[in-house]
């Protein structure tokens, strides 16, 4: 019955993350992989660049290779002309045609355009004057041998890779991938492909919560649904304990007597459940707990709240999981709030929104402050907008902060 007063003091957001974040031990491992199949992979190690970018002096047009100095004061009316060689060197009054990316000839500091010469024979006019080095990409100005690459802790994008496969890299130390179990609770949860009995619904949050952790990176572990039965649950998070990195579960977190996952948890080992109950609006009966030095997240079983929920404890767990050298939060834009919503002081408050382009300008519009259960609320917004814990509420016309999990909409 103590479970049914509620709960008697909720953590702030950031106090509450930092002493989860501060327990968990983890060292992820490392292993080696080809560079094709590096995407969105974590580097576990500096990457020095063993060669220069350009390796040479090259040229960045098509056009002659010459000696700038011998192009001073060249014009359309006063051209300059030049004797054209095909050697592997340009002297005094020469010029060799080149393309965009060869080796710059011996003796060669600049490079005029194909359109500002004209070709006579053995013969070209240079129309124009050039500067030395211009059109000139120098040895070592994209890259120099022995300075750092890509820093370990840095998730590998496609730039990344065409970067290194240019330094002829063609193996890669990365971060293994963590894995990731999740739990769904509850007697009312069915399993997909079944049929529902009465009262009954399908499990949603244990798909949708695999998949937030696939997005990131990681790999899952599907636990299945246990039933609101401290045995079953104990059984279900033991065996995520011994086949996962942690864990993330939904349901069966807050104060009734059904809610029998932080008691499950504190059964396993210490020390158990550290926060529960945190001062956020969805997700409030949120608990963060360490058993056997693995993080385990537990999430309310409204879709909303726990989706929302993983947004602010999840992201960063997975991030630190995977090495990364820092959390990877969402895409965030500016925009103005299309009408006014009230939210719950003391609370930090996540408002759903849906950000369009409307006349040049990017308008946010509440989906919803509340409705943690509605999971519709999650698929008709593209975004969030978070509210402090000390302020009331958002005034129409406000210019707000979005965190971006979808497209913008254009109108």
């Amino acid at each position: 019955m103590a479970r049914l007063k509620g709960f008697q003091e909720l953590v702030p957001v950031d106090e509450a993350l930092k002493r989860f974040l501060i327990e968990i031990e983890f060292q992820p491992k490392r292993s080696t992989i080809s560079l094709e199949a590096g995407l969105n992979r974590v580097l576990s190690e500096d990457i020095v660049a063993q060669l220069d970018l350009p390796r040479t002096d090259r040229s960045a047009v098509d056009g002659y290779a010459l000696k700038a100095s011998d192009t001073t004061g060249a014009s359309q009316i006063k051209p300059r002309i030049l004797k054209v060689v095909d050697g592997e060197s340009v002297g005094k009054d020469q010029a060799k045609q080149i393309w965009t990316g060869n080796p710059l000839p011996e003796g060669a500091d600049a490079v005029v355009m194909l359109e500002n010469v004209k070709l006579l024979r053995n013969k070209v006019e240079v129309w124009s004057s050039a500067t030395r080095w211009e059109n000139v990409s120098k040895q070592g100005e994209d890259l120099r041998r022995g300075s750092v690459v890509v820093r370990a802790g840095k998730r590998l994008r496609p730039q990344h890779l065409g970067l290194l496969a240019a330094l002829g890299m063609r193996e890669l130390r990365v971060f293994e991938k963590p894995k990731i179990a999740v739990l769904a609770t509850g007697n009312e949860l069915a399993e997909l492909g079944t049929k529902l009995q009465k009262n009954q619904i399908f499990d949603s949050n244990r798909l949708a919560l695999m998949a937030l952790c696939v997005e990131l990176g990681a790999e899952t572990v599907n636990l299945g649904i246990a039933k609101d039965e401290l045995k079953q649950i104990s059984e279900k998070l033991r065996i995520g304990l011994e086949e996962s990195d942690a864990i993330v579960t939904s349901g069966g977190t807050s104060v009734g007597a059904p809610d029998l996952v932080p008691e499950a948890i504190n059964s396993l080992g210490k020390p158990g459940v550290i926060v529960h109950g945190v001062a956020m609006r969805p997700g409030m009966p949120t608990a963060l707990a360490i058993v056997s030095g693995k993080p385990i997240l537990v999430l309310p079983g409204n879709p909303a709240a726990a989706m929302l929920g993983f947004e602010v404890f999840g992201r960063p767990l997975v991030s630190k999981l995977l090495g990364l050298e820092r959390e990877e939060s969402r895409p965030v834009m500016k925009a103005r709030m299309t009408k006014r919503i009230t939210v719950t002081l003391g609370r930090r408050n996540i408002v759903r929104v849906r950000v369009l382009q409307q006349n040049g300008e990017f308008l946010a519009k509440p989906v919803s402050a509340r409705g943690s259960g509605l999971i519709s609320t999650m698929t008709e917004s593209n975004g969030y907008v978070v509210t402090p814990e000390n302020v009331e509420g958002i005034e129409e016309g406000e210019i707000v902060l979005v965190h971006l999990f979808d497209r913008l909409e254009v109108k």
